[in-house]
């Protein structure tokens, strides 16, 4: 038997399932994002351990004698968030979340330090990474900085108050800033723009590695034999890659959660920052990926839904089984600020196009549009990576609507699958990787690929349609650029 523990930002997933990878217990538990100043994004990392024992202990709760069986846990986690421990391992203050925008000065600051910052981490300096976090800690709140120990990752701070041990995935790590990506690697020219070593960092892993063991007591309290090993785990994505299989060069998929991610696996570090298209290390040995970034996807869904008073279910009702046309109204999904290809933590959303006319299904339907064409920014800039992209599997909770994918079929003019299980591919791939760490299984005997329920292929009416729809969409970013500077 295994867990899967998924750190999420609006909640902790965690799953247990069998050798046959039957799903035999899930639970979860909200989470709280505080937003203490426009553009910050924070959570207290005390939030993560309490939501994460309930869940488990709902899990011992419902599968009792499954749990007894457990020998191996693993890890996914919203990535980017800054958790700074002091040297006796305490919270410093409230983790500094992945969708926070506040260091966009210090993004440009180690930039104009280091020219070689692209090369080694692959990446453009955004504020959502890990590392300029610290230079504004470092800048507006010395004396926290002061008593910095350790900056461990979410999913990392949740291991070490199950564990014990300090320790980070390959995948995770390169959201930080610091990894050498070609390497996979802490780098010291890195980590010196952020007055920080190697001592402040915790031990490198691969995902699928054992990373320590459960506390004898916890594993008392959840009835489990002996204390199960614990993987190194996954960033939220690469976990997600690790649940749907695709863990060879060329595989892709699509992933609507609270953020939206393009993502193609690679077999060698292939960065291209100017585009805004990351370039990670995946959680398993000797292979890499690329992917697009945008910042509000399914909430962006969500926090229409919290304005027009009605829940996500019945806003999509009213939109009928599948797309006739465009909305007349445009939607510029900024609530956070946009990464792929922006780069652009300032800038906010938009509503365009308002007329007496337009009733609640156009800004529905408008949401899920401009959700939409940012993905097809996102593909757009691999492809201008050298990646060209002709059909993806699809996961998050935003995969749930048909009337979404099939939208987005005929934006993307490319197939797009359903999968089983979607809303819970982060924590399968975590409980894989869980197995692999105490099994030693190889990650192409695990990774085997979901079932796919149903394909939504494009409509060439709405393609033509959508064109037109799409490049309206893009002519309006550098107008709303402007008037925000």
């Amino acid at each position: 038997m295994f867990i899967g523990i998924d750190v999420g930002t609006s909640s902790i997933k965690s799953v247990l399932v069998d050798r046959d990878e039957r799903l035999v217990a899930s639970a979860q538990v909200s989470l709280v994002v505080s937003r203490p100043q426009p553009g910050f994004s924070e959570q207290t990392p005390e939030d993560w351990w309490h939501a994460a024992l309930e869940t488990l202990d709902q899990l011992h709760r419902s599968a009792p004698r499954e749990m007894n069986a457990v020998t191996g846990i693993g890890f996914s986690g919203q990535m980017h968030g800054a958790t700074l421990l002091d040297r006796d391992g305490n919270v410093l203050r409230p983790c500094i979340l992945w969708n926070d925008g506040r260091s966009s000065e210090e993004c440009r600051e180690m930039e104009a330090a280091c020219p070689e910052l692209h090369a080694i981490s692959g990446n453009l300096a955004m504020p959502g990474f890990t590392a300029p976090k610290l230079l504004w800690v470092k800048k507006h709140e010395p004396e926290i900085f002061a008593k910095v120990a350790k900056v461990l990752l979410p999913k990392a701070y949740l291991r070490y108050r199950l564990s014990g041990e300090m320790i980070e995935d390959m995948s995770d790590a390169a959201g930080t800033l610091w990894l050498d990506g070609a390497k996979r690697d802490w780098s010291d020219k890195l980590l010196a723009l952020t007055g920080l070593t190697r001592a402040h960092m915790p031990k490198l892993a691969e995902g699928n590695a054992a990373a320590g063991r459960l506390k004898p007591e916890l594993a008392k309290r959840w009835g489990m034999q002996t204390p199960p090993v614990l993987a190194a785990g996954a960033g939220d994505n690469a976990a997600g890659a690790v649940g749907l299989g695709a863990i060879q060069a060329g595989d892709a998929f699509i992933s609507l959660g609270t953020s939206g991610v393009v993502w193609v696996t690679t077999g060698t570090f292939a960065p291209n920052p100017a585009s805004a298209v990351h370039a990670f290390c995946h959680a398993v040995p000797h292979t890499w990926h690329q992917m697009g970034v945008i910042l509000s996807a399914a909430s962006s869904l969500s926090w229409h839904a919290g304005i027009m008073g009605k829940s996500e279910t019945e806003l999509l009702a009213e939109l009928g089984d599948k797309p006739l046309a465009p909305s007349p109204v445009t939607f510029l999904p900024y609530l956070s600020g946009e990464r792929t290809p922006h780069n652009d933590a300032a800038i906010r959303g938009l509503f365009h196009g308002l007329s007496h006319e337009t009733k609640r299904a156009d800004l529905t339907q408008a949401v899920l549009e401009g959700v939409a064409f940012a993905v097809k920014d996102c593909v757009a800039a691999l492809a201008g990576a050298g990646t060209k992209m002709t059909g993806a599997d699809v996961i998050g909770g935003g995969s749930r609507s048909p009337f979404w994918l099939a939208l987005m079929a005929s934006v993307l003019d490319m197939p797009l699958s359903r999968l089983a299980e979607s809303d819970v591919g982060a924590a399968l791939g975590a409980a894989r990787l869980g197995r692999m760490a105490a099994t030693g299984e190889n990650p192409a005997d695990v990774c085997r690929k979901p079932v796919r329920l149903d394909t939504f292929s494009p409509d060439p009416a709405l393609v033509k349609a959508y064109a037109g729809s799409y490049q309206r969409y893009r002519a309006l970013y550098p107008l709303l650029k402007g008037v925000a500077r």
